[in-house]
């Protein structure tokens, strides 16, 4: 079973697809359609749809929480590549490096065989004899390392 913020995520981007790539939803519509509470859909609109995941998020005060989301789309693979390698911090989680790799894959900058590739490399497993309080920084260092390889 779906977990909710993979569920929210989903209906998110099913309504930027349905806009050419740009949706205006209301957070509290949107959490009453799957059936949670507006923090929940908060939550998802910052972890999933950020800049560097790709999409732009305005929102509107005011306006019943108003939220327009718009998808980026990068001039080439090599600029959406370098953008998710500057944008990627001195630390990143498994969780954060599956998403940006995910969506990678979406926006066909990268190959899925490519994504599972690099996911193999940067995840706990593989990071297991690494010390848990730099595995974060490790992980990082490995991610965008692999990303800068496929530009050359």
């Amino acid at each position: 079973m779906a977990r909710l913020v993979d569920v929210i995520e989903a209906m998110i981007k099913e309504l930027i697809e349905e806009n050419n790539g740009s949706a205006t939803i209301s957070r509290s519509l949107l959490a009453e359609r799957a059936n949670c509470v507006p923090s929940q859909v908060t939550y998802v609109l910052s972890t999933r749809f950020s800049t560097g995941n790709g999409y732009i998020v305005e929102s509107r005060r005011g306006g019943g929480g108003q939220i327009t989301i718009t998808q980026i789309k990068p001039a080439s693979a090599e600029d959406y590549i370098k953008s998710i390698i500057e944008t990627t911090g001195d630390s990143i989680t498994q969780q954060e490096a599956k998403i940006l790799l995910a969506n990678a894959a979406e926006a066909g900058v990268i190959s899925a065989r490519v994504a599972t590739s690099i996911m193999s490399a940067v995840s706990d497993r593989s990071l297991a004899k690494v010390d848990t309080d730099i595995r974060s920084a490790v992980r990082a260092d490995v991610f965008r390392n692999a990303l800068a390889g496929l530009l050359i």
